[in-house]
């Protein structure tokens, strides 16, 4: 008994209709089948059934079929030599759009549903091959000699299940859409044809006439089908009906239920089935039974035989069915037949004995027989895919049981009815799941990405990744690198390297050239046009055209070119009397298209979108009236070669040539291969200083496989990498406590916890790698060279990481509705030095140490190229010789600033690893005087400007072709390099004591980096340093010597002012002058002292007024630069240049 609601939307209309709820009965065995109509119609959005009783002999399972009101069903049967033919009004059909849809269920895996062809080689067959839909389809007006213009398409399995199955076919000219329930294939027949043609009829169910040309597979389809619908024509419809254009060979109009009870073994260690071996009037004994499995390994039969302790066992075997007969525990004979008996389908077994005899029989197949020694009888019983657990005579399993299903069992010539089995009325069995096949074909879809091929077995599936230049466990990790540059850090040279620019991501990998040689490690992808081409006779209405295939797809380029920091491709064109652009008008008489099918007019480096060379750029053009050189159209060779560099516009994929067809006019052209630089992928950082702080992206397209990977170093002792959930789904990489990472995620089966446990501090401030991965097959996780943790997924159970949300990195999601605005204020910073403190600035870390790879200093990130720098800060110091400033690149360049033995100062700029330094001494007096000196120095190309104080202001010049390249570091103080000149050394060696302040490279401060963000994986810090105010001293020393010379002033009027007062004492008391002489003094020196005393203090206020203000001032005017530095809460609209690291 069951009832059945509707959604509450309709809670009222079915009271208001029947006054309760609808009660129904069902049937009360596993065969019979039971309506019920309703009286009245029902709308609703869904059915909610709720079992209230099930037969108690019986197992717990429920099917039914909801027909909907409007819903009309047309069936025909077919016994598997009837057929439905279809006539034509015309001889032959045309079509260049069809539909075909129907429903079937299929007693047997092969069977032809549709077919229909035409004279000219036309052809059209929808057929069941091994329980699999194939689509065969010609559209080519030839006959089929097994031509390219053969199409064949399969799909879906196990449709021999005895289930209803649906079928959809849609095509207009050459789009096919096949559709088997909701599986869906889309593909593009070949050959030049688009129309169908039939000729006189279409058959179904069969083919009537075998032997026609065009068909594969003759045998016809037994089983039921509905709703047949051909371009809307319905075929069953007609054919009940008797109309004359069906004729209907042995066809019934209803579908019959065949009475096949099958039963599942569910365990591969305690699943059996026994039954009694029933007598044999002619002795011996004869089993006969179908099975179906995918496990290569399993017992089907054991049977003791009568002379003990000999028994028979039919076992498959390395997917082979194999007899063994065991005469004592050391003497057995087997015979083997028969090929992949574990590939889904149903097979059937037979055993029989007659005399000295024993045949065993596989399908079609010829018989394999077995010689005895004496008569054989079977034992009491048949025990069938696995034995008791309780120790039987005459029953062991061999290796595993059978995992699987059986039906049709027959002993002696007598079928064993398995519904007296499931009632405790005949024989016995354990885990055993009655009247249903439960297999499942785990291969569809196919979850081995990139190719993969998918083999399975009763629980599980798996995936070959040979030759798919993949590996794990679905295919999905790709095993070459991404880039050149990645081959570079792991220590290769230059050849060819397979890449892979998307990883794990669809694109297959790709054949490049790695160009290792220069400092810029260069990938080259040619194309099929690399020679010099010339080119004469052509005009604009009939231009030369020239398409450039190159060795990587479309797709595969697109992702080298956006994930390279630059690309460039060199167009060498010559030409004589052949203009590029039409000099009335301006048009274009020759271009070139990019990577996205569009017009360029634009030829060498120029911007994109100005109809100009690179001659114009370069003001070198041979006639300043043109923009190009050959637009001069002269009688003589001119050349506009130039590199194209607008990435986004690479690479060239066609060129069109339009003037050459006068006299003496020609072009002489070649395109040079693609070359890229740079991975943008391998350099980049983010810091986050507080709780609050995220990064956010887009919903992680995580559903059925997703790989993370990332580097850390923190001294927190926990915090969520990275999170993205959906409503119920979730997915989370985090530090869960100082000496574990944990991975967790959700699918709907449950929460799935991956932890990986250190035995050292992993919040220690180093680098730590941490790589999670998950797929429907299984999920891992890896922490530096920690053993790998990983969890095979549960067989049954959902599988589809459904996520609705942005991605967090850095915190998780919960943020709290409105916004908040804060300001950290900043004063000036000043340090103090000793002389084993040093501050680090690291622009770029190089991630290849950490992955333990050979680290090149030419492989690094090469974004931080500079042609200038600007640079400021301010010192006092007593000592010298002293080290103050040094920057350094990957490439052994540096710029150092140091006070040399005497004092003065000294800047270093070795640009050039092969020559000597530049080395200027602006002045020869020491600034190791204990006073505020301010120095900044700025360089453009080869120029260097130079301040220092308010008094000097110089200029040098650089060796020519200077650049940069590379910055790694900045230091200030002790340095301990052993790469620079002896006398740079021996000023790092001393490092620096004293006071530095406002130390500015270009928008970094590192003092301040230093001070209020230590956390920052760029900021290392040795020694000991100590916050000073020596900067707030700096600007305010110019006010302080003018408020000193006021305030002397005071203390001198004060001082005349008593003098008069004594003189006029002496002259009124002349005769006590030797008395109030000492008095007088006294009173003097007294006054003198206390007016100092108040001139010491109004200057120290002054100096204190001086000092607030200058802060206030700089930290208005650093403000900005502050915010743009380190704060960085609303990520995804603020951007900075690539090669920063991001504070958050």
């Amino acid at each position: 008994k069951f009832k059945f609601l509707f959604n509450k939307m309709h809670l009222k209309l079915l009271s208001a209709h029947f006054g309760y709820f609808l009660r129904f009965v069902g049937n009360v065995n596993a065969d019979g089948v039971v309506h019920h109509k309703l009286s009245h119609s029902i709308r609703g959005r869904f059915l909610r059934f709720v079992p209230l009783d099930w037969n108690p002999s019986g197992w717990v399972g429920l099917r039914v079929e909801v027909y909907g009101c409007a819903y009309k069903s047309d069936v025909a049967d077919f016994d598997g030599r009837s057929s439905l033919l279809y006539r034509f009004n015309q001889k032959s059909m045309s079509t260049v759009k069809d539909v075909i849809s129907l429903r079937f269920k299929s007693r047997q895996a092969e069977g032809v549903l549709l077919h229909g062809e035409g004279q000219r080689g036309n052809y059209i067959t929808l057929e069941l091959h091994r329980a699999r839909l194939a689509l065969y389809l010609n559209l080519d007006d030839t006959r089929l000699r097994f031509s390219s213009g053969r199409v064949a398409v399969t799909l879906s399995s196990l449709l021999d299940d005895q289930h209803w199955h649906s079928v959809l076919i849609e095509r207009f000219n050459k789009q096919v859409n096949l559709t088997v329930d909701t599986h869906t294939q889309h593909f593009r027949t070949k050959g030049e044809g688009d129309s169908l043609e039939v000729d006189y009829e279409l058959s179904f169910g069969g083919i009537p006439l075998p032997g026609k040309p065009g068909t594969f597979l003759r045998k016809n389809f037994h089983g039921c089908m509905e709703n047949l619908y051909y371009n809307g024509i319905n075929i069953i419809d007609l054919a009940k009906r008797r109309k004359p254009q069906i004729y209907s060979g042995n066809v019934t109009f209803s579908c019959s239920e065949p009475q096949l009870v099958s039963t599942t073994f569910l365990s591969s260690s305690s699943s059996f089935l026994s039954l009694p071996a029933t007598l044999s009037a002619s002795g011996g004994f004869a089993v006969r039974f179908q099975f179906r499995t995918w496990n290569p390994d399993g017992l089907l039969l054991s049977t003791r035989l009568a002379l003990e302790p000999q028994r028979l066992e039919l076992q498959i075997s390395n997917s082979r069915l194999r007899l063994t007969h065991h005469m004592s525990a050391q003497q057995k004979e087997e015979v083997s037949t028969g090929h992949r008996v574990n590939d889904g389908l149903w097979h059937s077994a037979s055993l029989s004995s007659r005399g000295l005899q024993v045949t065993m029989t596989l399908d079609n197949e010829p018989s394999s027989t077995m010689e005895l020694g004496d008569h054989m009888e079977a034992g009491d019983s048949l025990y069938f895919g696995g034995c008791p657990s309780l120790n039987v005579s005459g029953c062991e399993n061999p290796t595993l049981a059978f995992q699987g299903c059986m039906r049709l069992f027959s002993i002696n010539s007598q079928p064993m009815d398995l519904n007296l089995v499931h009632q405790g009325r005949l024989g016995d069995y354990k885990e055993l799941q009655f009247d249903t096949c439960g297999i499942h074909d785990r291969c569809l879809p196919n979850f081995c990405e990139h190719g993969g091929q998918c083999s399975q077995s009763w629980s599980c599936f798996y995936c070959d990744c040979s030759g798919t230049g993949y590996t794990g466990a679905t295919c999905h990790n790709s095993i070459y690198e991404a880039s050149c540059e990645a081959y570079r850090l792991t220590g290769s040279s230059s050849g060819y390297f397979s890449i892979d620019p998307d990883g794990s991501g669809p694109l297959a990998p790709t054949l490049v050239y790695c160009n290792m040689t220069e400092n810029k490690v260069w990938t080259v992808v040619t194309h099929n046009s690399t020679d010099p081409v010339r080119v004469q006779g052509s005009t604009l209405q009939k231009p030369y055209i020239m398409k450039f295939n190159y060795s990587a797809s479309p797709e595969q380029l697109l992702a080298l070119v956006s994930g390279s920091e630059q690309c460039q491709q060199e167009v060498m064109y010559s030409c004589r009397k052949s203009r590029l652009f039409n000099t009335r008008d301006g048009s274009p008489l020759s271009w070139w298209v990019d990577q996205g099918g569009e017009r360029r007019t634009y030829w060498g480096g120029f911007l994109p979108g100005v109809q100009q060379c690179s001659c114009s750029l370069e003001e070198n053009c041979m006639d300043m009236n043109y923009f190009c050189n050959c637009d001069a159209d002269t009688d003589s060779w001119s050349n506009d070669t130039g590199v194209l560099s607008y990435k986004e516009h690479l690479p060239v994929s066609e060129i069109v040539i339009g003037d050459t067809n006068r006299t003496g006019s020609e072009a002489l052209y070649r395109i040079g291969p693609l070359r890229c630089y740079g991975d943008k992928s391998v350099w980049n950082a983010a810091s986050f200083y507080q709780e609050s702080s995220y990064l956010h992206f887009p919903t992680l397209q995580a559903e059925l496989s997703a790989d993370i990977s990332f580097y850390f170093k923190t001294s927190a002792p926990s915090g969520v990498f990275l999170e993205n959930v959906g409503l119920k789904d979730f997915i989370r990489v985090e530090l869960s406590s100082p000496f574990a990472v944990t991975f967790s995620f959700d699918v709907g089966n449950g929460p799935v916890v991956l932890a990986i446990k250190s035995h050292v501090p992993l919040n220690d401030r180093q680098w730590h790698y941490v790589r999670a991965e998950r797929s429907v097959k299984e999920a891992s996780l890896q922490v530096d060279q920690l053993p790998l943790r990983f969890l095979e997924a549960p067989s049954e159970g959902h599988l589809r990481l459904r996520l609705n949300s942005q991605l967090f990195v850095g915190r998780t999601g919960l943020i709290v509705s409105g916004s908040t605005a804060s300001c950290l204020w900043v004063g000036l910073v000043s340090v103090s030095f000793n002389r084993e403190s040093s501050v680090t600035y690291t622009f770029q870390e190089p991630f290849s140490v950490m992955q333990n790879r050979s680290f090149q200093a030419s492989s690094v990130y090469r974004g931080n190229s500079r042609a200038g720098e600007n640079m400021a800060f301010i010192f006092m110091t007593t000592q010298s010789p002293a080290m103050l400033l040094t920057v350094s690149t990957f490439s052994q360049q540096y710029i150092a600033v140091i006070l040399a033995r005497n004092g003065s100062i000294q800047i270093w700029y070795h640009l050039h690893v092969d020559r000597r330094p530049d080395v200027f001494s602006p002045r020869p007096s020491s600034l190791a005087d204990g006073r505020l000196h301010r120095i900044r120095i700025h360089r453009e190309g080869k120029d260097v400007y130079l301040q220092i104080d308010k008094d000097m202001n110089l200029k040098y010049s650089l060796s020519p072709d200077t650049e940069f390249i590379s910055i790694k570091s900045l230091t200030l103080g002790k340095v301990t390099v052993d790469t620079m000149d002896e006398e740079v050394m021996q000023a790092g060696s001393k490092g620096f004591i004293g006071c530095l302040s406002s130390v500015q490279f270009n928008h970094m401060a590192p003092l301040k980096a230093a001070l209020l963000n230590r956390a920052s994986s760029l900021v290392s810090v040795r020694g000991h340093l100590v916050e000073s105010n020596c900067g707030a001293l700096a600007d305010s020393t110019i006010f302080h010597s003018q408020s000193g010379e006021e305030s002397r002033m005071g203390p001198l009027r004060n001082a005349s002012q008593s003098n008069y007062a004594v003189i006029g004492g002496v002259v009124s008391a002349v005769v006590f002058i030797s008395l109030c002489v000492v008095a007088v003094m006294t009173r003097f020196l007294y006054q003198h002292r206390q007016a100092r005393r108040d001139a010491s203090i109004k200057e120290k206020e002054h100096r204190t007024n001086l000092e607030t203000a200058y802060r206030r001032e700089a930290a208005y005017r650093a403000e900005p630069a502050y915010r743009t530095e380190f704060h960085l809460h609303d990520s995804h609209s603020s951007t900075l240049n690539d090669n920063r690291e991001y504070y958050i």
